[in-house]
């Protein structure tokens, strides 16, 4: 007996440490996973203090210096190209950062040096609407949106949006916040407490009624079984006539059979 459980032992134990392996962390996924935000690299609050991240240009002149102006867009690297000063980083820096910091960098190079700067908003900036409605994807944050806003700028689908169940997802590794909104009581009672504030990188989510879940279930259940049948009567029409099931000589548009 006891070398009976010897051997099962042996014989097992590669399948054991196989699935032992299988649930340690691989150390090279841990380092690159999300730990603050959303995930992108430059996050803030533009509607308190702007802030850059790539794409958004900087439009910059110096207050003693009139040669000292320009725009420049933040590169994929987090930085602009300066007079003197050559590439500077700025990405993730507020207004009032980089002025202090373009300042100090040219101070080198002129008598009195002063940097104004305004943001001119470029591409990164995006909230996310998904789901029963038209226009869904990434869209420009502008700033002072609400879920009312967002929703309606998508164009909800008819009869398929269900707008009593609408969520706000703010993503987070750590405390990730889901707020329910319930947008057609806006119309029906005027009561605005849940058009919750949409804030950069949120994610608006609009789910099918009901109706519309039962339609896509039996469209899942349908659509495979006409496409089957589908391709088996074009197989015999062209076994039996010679021809493609498109058409008869000429195109034949009016000729085709469908499901």
């Amino acid at each position: 007996l006891g070398s009976l459980a010897l051997g099962l032992w042996i014989a097992l134990m590669p399948l054991v440490s196989t699935g032992c392996l299988s649930h340690t962390p691989d150390k090279r996924i841990l380092q690159y996973l999300n730990k603050q935000g959303f995930g992108r690299r430059y996050f803030g609050n533009s509607e308190e203090e702007d802030y850059l991240t790539i794409g958004d240009r900087v439009q910059y002149v110096g207050t003693y210096n009139e040669e000292v102006r320009g725009v420049q867009e933040v590169a994929v690297d987090g930085t602009i190209q300066m007079p003197e000063a050559g590439a500077v980083f700025v990405a993730g820096l507020t207004r009032s950062e980089v002025e202090s910091y373009l300042t100090q960098k040219l101070a080198p190079y002129y008598l009195q040096t002063d940097i104004k700067v305004q943001i001119v908003r470029g591409r990164g900036k995006v909230y996310y609407i998904v789901g029963q409605v038209a226009r869904p994807g990434a869209r420009p944050f502008t700033g002072d949106i609400t879920v009312f806003d967002a929703v309606m700028a998508a164009d909800p689908t008819e009869f398929q949006a269900n707008l009593g169940r609408i969520k706000l997802i703010r993503a987070d590794p750590q405390d990730p916040l889901i707020i329910p909104v319930d947008v057609s009581t806006m119309w029906r009672t005027g009561d605005s407490t849940s058009n919750v504030h949409v804030q950069e990188f949120d994610i608006i989510y609009v789910p099918p009624t009901l109706l519309q879940r039962t339609a896509d279930f039996v469209s899942g259940i349908v659509v495979p079984f006409t496409s089957v049948f589908n391709s088996i009567i074009r197989v015999i029409f062209q076994l039996e006539t010679g021809r493609p099931i498109g058409g008869f000589g000429g195109g034949g548009r009016n000729n085709r059979f469908f499901f």
